[in-house]
């Protein structure tokens, strides 16, 4: 058996992130990120050229994760695909593209953070703590100040 691939950017959220909701209740996120590029040179140097600027959007689960998680300047990965599409604007047919997120995340080499490892509750789970607690607000875990800081 093959290995399934997909396409894969990797980059920078280039402008905050925005949560909306379709017509249909569909939780949507939209950012712009940008791709670094570089050109390897004769002597095997690399020159750093202009980055290019998307469209990135996610949908449903990724989008409510994805809204709570990332900010403008994080470095991130993310798999999906491009959905080339038109519009109209003023009179002409605009062509362009947008890279449609299935699956994003910070990128390991490039951001330092904290993965928290405890079980994810379900929502009956949740309900069912709250109801026998009486309504309480959940004891929030002590921060230690040496923790290891998200960010670039």
């Amino acid at each position: 058996m093959s290995i399934e691939t997909q396409q894969a950017v990797t980059g920078f959220i280039a402008t905050d992130p925005r949560l909306t909701h379709t017509s249909e209740g569909v939780a949507r996120l939209y950012c712009r990120i940008g791709i670094e590029h570089s050109r390897q040179e004769p002597d095997g140097s690399f020159t750093r050229l202009d980055p290019t600027f998307h469209d990135m959007t996610a949908f449903r689960k990724a989008a409510e994760e994805g809204i709570s998680r990332l900010r403008k300047g994080d470095k991130l990965i993310a798999i999906g695909q491009v959905h080339a599409y038109t519009y109209e604007k003023d009179g002409h047919t605009v062509e362009t593209e947008e890279f449609i997120v299935s699956r994003f995340g910070h990128d390991m080499a490039r951001t330092r953070y904290h993965v928290d490892r405890a079980p994810r509750q379900s929502v009956d789970q949740t309900a069912a703590q709250r109801e026998a607690n009486g309504f309480d607000a959940p004891d929030q875990p002590q921060r230690s100040s040496a923790a290891p800081a998200m960010g670039m």
